[in-house]
């Protein structure tokens, strides 16, 4: 996404053609929060949830998603409306978008792991799968999540004058995290960060497939197996953003008079798309929810006319 907004200023578009890449990235925007909105408001308005911790971390990853897709196109319409930002102002757009994308791959791993303990630990399941548990986890997921990103506006407070933060700059990491402590913080972070993850998932993954194979009438064990799958799946979806530099470096030589058109295309499929994989998990193919929802939005639409004596 950073490279993409970075080539709108070196290489500005056409007002037609800047107005239609804003209007898509806003659509698919507005839509996908729109969807993961309904799944919000689902699963507050039915307390059935409240006391299940595979809803809660799902219903937080929604919301993570939300303020991702937020940040992220706030920062693509900025590039155009309004480029030079306060470097401030940059650093909070950037911690949130950070914090959020790297609070994903954690809580992935968390739901895979809850499913590992309920299919195959399952007299154990109520006892380590508490409510309480589950927030304190999720305040660890925030917590680590925002600890690069605040280790990042500290090395910049060390290495550069304070004056920085008072100065206009277009927004994206390189413009202010830039010095060798943030490259080589931001190498060890995603490969300790995806390594755990990618180990937690396999193990889990292999763990109830082994389980599902004992226990072959047991549909949930084959279901839990297609969920921790599911997951891995939007991991590797997640995973495309970093992509989106190579497939610019492979592309743009090939193309150069359509640079800002091929940063703008992968940062849709690579970034924007991948994010309606989330509500179709568990909105869709879980059918308690889906029941939920259907039986919550299906009375909104009711009018009941009522006339009098």
């Amino acid at each position: 996404m950073m490279n993409s907004t970075k080539n709108s200023l070196t290489n500005p578009d056409k007002f037609e053609e800047a107005f239609a890449k804003n209007t898509v990235i806003v659509f698919f925007g507005i839509m996908i929060n729109t969807i993961n909105g309904i799944l919000v408001v689902t699963f507050f308005k039915n307390s059935i949830f409240h006391d299940d911790p595979r809803y809660i971390l799902y219903i937080h990853l929604v919301i993570n998603d939300m303020l991702m897709i937020f940040t992220s196109v706030t920062l693509y319409v900025l590039t155009y409306a309004w480029p030079f930002v306060n470097v401030s102002v940059c650093c909070i757009l950037l911690l949130i978008g950070s914090t959020t994308y790297k609070n994903t791959p954690l809580n992935l791993a968390g739901m895979a792991i809850e499913r590992y303990i309920a299919i195959c630990k399952p007299l154990h399941h109520p006892q380590i799968c508490t409510v309480h548990r589950t927030y304190i986890f999720i305040y660890f997921i925030w917590t680590v999540g925002v600890a690069p990103s605040v280790t990042d506006i500290i090395i910049v407070i060390a290495t550069k004058p304070l004056s920085v933060f008072m100065s206009f700059i277009f927004c994206y990491p390189l413009s202010i995290f830039n010095t060798k402590y943030h490259e080589a913080l931001t190498t060890a972070v995603q490969v300790i960060y995806m390594s755990f993850v990618w180990i937690v998932l396999i193990f889990t993954y292999i763990r109830v497939l082994l389980t599902a194979k004992k226990a072959a009438v047991d549909s949930s064990a084959k279901k839990a197996q297609s969920t921790i799958l599911l997951h891995g799946i939007q991991l590797l979806l997640c995973m495309l953003s970093y992509l989106t530099p190579v497939l610019d470096m492979i592309l743009i030589p090939f193309f150069p008079a359509h640079r800002t058109k091929i940063t703008f295309f992968n940062y849709l499929l690579t970034n924007i798309i991948p994010r309606l994989l989330s509500p179709l998990i568990y909105g869709i193919r879980d059918h308690k929810f889906l029941k939920h929802m259907k039986g919550y939005f299906s009375c909104r639409l009711i009018f009941v006319k009522v006339r009098p004596k």
